[in-house]
């Protein structure tokens, strides 16, 4: 039985997926309407499942997240008579997404260009570690090596700290969404043409196209990335700082601001002050103008602070906890945080809405082999 609401109802998606990235391009299409079969080995199935403590019934929480929506289907991809059995699959789905370690596929002749040959309309997308082509193409890979190796790691923290990794897992969960916007290019495609293709995707590509301002600064400027922990190399002020009781983000992005934020401060001298009335001039004085500023803002609460720069037209935020952050009426309007039908807990929802209304979780994520 195929999904019958959501704008990719009808559509049928064969997930090879292991742990992150094929599973969150599978969660997507599930949580869009399509039917998504998540085809699993009989021995424990995704590693994800094991991955954190038991959540439900043995299955982890993350499983849960990348998972909600989809049927799990038992195959034995290295048998005959489990390949037979995806071929059948195949005829009848219209997208195949996988992200099984690199020659795999290819020892088991169902790579992208043996699967399309044999079903000429279907989409096939593979995930990778590094990437198609070149000399890494066969290393598999995990996301903190990825945000290391793409140099991502390098530009995050302060310019005093070590190479940090990420908090979210950009590079999987991005790669997971340039998936889906491949393959639904060429799904527009296949309307015209009937046929299929195939798309290659990376967590090694994700992450530099992540870095891509970093890059093309450094390729076209010889401008090597500085890090600013929470600022910005071509704003000041934006970046975080302490008021007296928890820490807040401003951002004046151009003059106008600034002179917002001189009003909001009653610094007015500031617009008159040669290291001061530019952003270019500021950029030369960062450090003086970040000191001035902290010396006023350590003084009042931050709540103060926030409501005179709103009235001012200043840009601004508390910094929040996560914790702190899904308390803000602002977050719960928004209605991100669904319950999962016939559970009791909750997942967050996908990041969009369709004709005023985001699309809703489906269901748990399966348990091993209940779509079999």
């Amino acid at each position: 039985m195929r999904a019958v609401d959501g704008p990719l109802a009808g559509l049928r998606v064969i997930e090879l997926g292991q742990v992150l990235a094929g599973p969150f391009a599978g969660a997507i299409f599930a949580d869009l309407g399509a039917e998504v079969l998540k085809i699993e080995r009989a021995e424990g199935g995704d590693d994800g499942r094991r991955m954190g403590v038991a959540f439900h019934g043995e299955d982890s929480l993350i499983f849960q997240v990348f998972n909600r929506g989809k049927k799990s289907v038992i195959l034995d991809l290295k048998s005959p008579e489990g390949r037979d059995s995806l071929h059948e699959l195949a005829e009848t789905a219209d997208i195949l997404v996988h992200n099984l370690r690199p020659g795999v596929t290819e020892s088991l002749g169902i790579d992208g260009p043996a699967m399309c040959a044999r079903h000429e309309h279907l989409i096939y997308c593979a995930m990778s570690a590094f990437g198609s082509t070149g000399p890494e193409r066969l290393r598999p890979g995990y996301e903190p090596l990825l945000q290391a190796y793409s140099g991502l790691s390098s530009i995050n923290g302060g310019p005093d700290d070590p190479p940090i990794r990420m908090g979210a897992s950009l590079c999987d969960q991005g790669t997971g969404m340039w998936a889906v916007i491949g393959v639904l290019s060429l799904l527009h495609r296949r309307r015209e043409t009937g046929r299929g293709g195939i798309v290659d995707v990376s967590l090694l590509e994700t992450g530099l196209s992540w870095a891509a301002s970093k890059i093309d600064a450094l390729m076209n400027q010889n401008q090597q990335p500085q890090k600013h922990r929470s600022g910005h190399p071509d704003f000041v002020p934006y970046e975080s700082f302490d008021a007296a009781d928890g820490p807040f983000l401003i951002c004046v992005g151009n003059d106008r601001l600034f002179a917002k934020l001189c009003g909001a401060l009653g610094t007015p001298g500031w617009l008159e002050d040669p290291r001061y009335a530019g952003n270019r001039a500021r950029l030369r004085n960062r450090d003086a103008l970040v000191a001035e500023l902290n010396a006023i803002l350590s003084t009042r609460p931050r709540a103060t602070w926030i409501t005179a720069f709103e009235a001012a037209g200043v840009p601004c935020a508390p910094i929040h906890t996560l914790a702190e952050a899904l308390e803000e009426e602002q977050v719960q309007a928004l209605g991100m945080i669904q319950q999962v039908p016939g559970e009791t807990f909750t997942l967050t929802g996908l990041p969009l809405s369709i004709d005023g209304i985001r699309p809703k979780i489906r269901g748990p994520a399966p348990r091993l082999g209940d779509g079999t």
